[in-house]
């Protein structure tokens, strides 16, 4: 399938979708709904009324045609928090939270 960009959608010179004039990724959107199940009203209500419901759904039509490519960087994002979260168990300021005795540090 071709990369069609709909209004309301940029690529960044790295390739990743933006919703235009604002700092709000497509996944981002993505994610509310595949995460919480939120209709695109909900997304807007939780988006503090600062994406129009076109932008909202510009951005779910882009997701929707390059779903493969956008669980690809989901998954990534997942292994990349996991990676962090695995290097930060012994670190200093954890440690020292397990020697004051704070559970789950």
């Amino acid at each position: 399938m071709s990369a069609t960009i709909t209004n309301h959608i940029r690529l960044d010179k790295n390739g990743v979708p933006w919703i235009d004039q604002t700092n709000t990724k497509v996944v981002e959107i993505a994610l509310d709904k595949l995460a919480h199940g939120w209709s695109p009203e909900e997304i807007a209500y939780q988006h503090y009324g600062q994406l129009s419901l076109a932008q909202i759904h510009a951005a779910l039509s882009y997701y929707y045609d390059h779903e493969h490519e956008m669980h690809a960087v989901i998954e990534k994002q997942i292994e990349d928090f996991e990676k962090r979260r695995t290097a930060s168990l012994d670190s200093p300021g954890r440690l020292k939270l397990k020697a004051l005795g704070t559970k789950n540090p």
